[in-house]
């Protein structure tokens, strides 16, 4: 199951007390005060990891305390610090402060990391506080609290290349063709209901990853159908393989199916619309497209690349216009 929003709520660690000890020596004052410091408590550490792709784990515990410090102790001995609790999230998660708003890190690479609840330092023992006016204290300091906070942590996949199209435009059987996923394919609308992520191997040592975003219709942007829950997974996206079917089942033109899609693409984001886009016709294994795509390929008034995500007519040329295009971009 694909989750990409979850709230949780995490508390660090408390420090742990100072102790009040004294110890037995002659001539010393009731002995001598050796009452050790108490530990730190434990951090609230979120670490990236490329190991997952879903917030799932997190939708289903809500809250993560970590280890308190222990108390000190006499001789001086310090109180153990609590161990640090480490939550993992997938690569390309934000922590945001649920009660503020703000965006406390991006965890855009894998293996990066934030404190997010910070311990509390421990309290001093009675030995910190003697002085030659005061050589006996009996008094230590309490720990500090640890940091509590409620976060809210939304998903956004970290993609080189974003499949975008109107439903049933052949999304899913592309990525499945060109990578090792699996997304669920079938011959009505919606087929799939959240995104899937293809590393596709170009040969040569070259490599990219492909997210299948899920069918976008008219309104997309205001939450109609799946689109507005997901519109925003391409925003990190390099570049946009606009995927049009060039013989719909429908009435609808495939420029109109195209200008659909980049319609609610621009009112969604603007910046968004402006990333590099490659458009591909799909099934033109199905007679009568290739009079469509001439016909489609004149109303875009750009380079149209076709293809046929079945029998994989047109895939290595198309391959080929995408890593260009990556290539181009890591130049700039």
């Amino acid at each position: 199951m694909f989750v990409d929003r979850a709230i949780i709520h995490v508390k660090a660690g408390d420090g742990g007390r100072g102790c009040v000890s004294f110890r037995r020596e002659k001539y010393v004052p009731r002995g001598g005060p050796d009452g050790g410091d108490g530990g730190k408590g434990g951090d609230i550490i979120i670490k990236a990891t490329s190991s997952l792709h879903t917030l799932l784990d997190l939708s289903s515990k809500r809250d993560y305390i970590a280890e308190n410090g222990a108390h000190g102790k006499g001789k001086k001995r310090h109180g153990k610090s609590g161990k640090p609790l480490v939550i993992k999230v997938p690569t390309g998660t934000q922590i945001y402060d649920l009660e503020s708003g703000v965006l406390l890190k991006d965890l855009k690479r894998d293996g990066e990391s934030v404190v997010v609840a910070k311990g509390g330092h421990g309290g001093k023992g009675n030995a910190r506080f003697a002085t030659p006016t005061n050589r006996a204290p009996d008094y230590a300091e309490e720990g500090e609290q640890g940091e509590e906070r409620v976060l809210r942590l939304e998903l956004k996949l970290i993609a080189d290349v974003g499949i975008v199209g109107l439903p049933n435009a052949g999304k899913s059987t592309l990525l499945a063709k060109v990578s090792s996923a699996r997304p669920k394919i079938a011959s009505y609308p919606f087929t799939t209901v959240y995104p899937y992520l293809g590393v596709v191997d170009a040969g040569d040592y070259r490599r990219f990853v492909m997210a299948d975003i899920p069918g976008l219709i008219e309104g997309a942007h205001k939450g109609a159908g799946l689109g507005d829950h997901f519109l925003r997974h391409i925003e990190r996206t390099r570049v946009i393989l606009h995927l049009v079917d060039i013989k719909p089942y429908t009435n609808q033109k495939p420029i109109e199916a195209y200008r659909a899609v980049r319609r609610e693409l621009r009112l969604y984001s603007p910046a968004l619309a402006r990333k590099p886009e490659i458009i591909a016709a799909n099934k033109m294994d199905i007679a009568g497209a290739d009079e469509a795509f001439e016909e489609f390929r004149k109303a875009v008034g750009k380079e149209v690349y076709p293809i046929s995500a079945v029998t994989g007519e047109g895939i290595p040329r198309l391959i080929n216009a995408i890593l260009r295009k990556l290539d181009e971009l890591e130049r700039r």
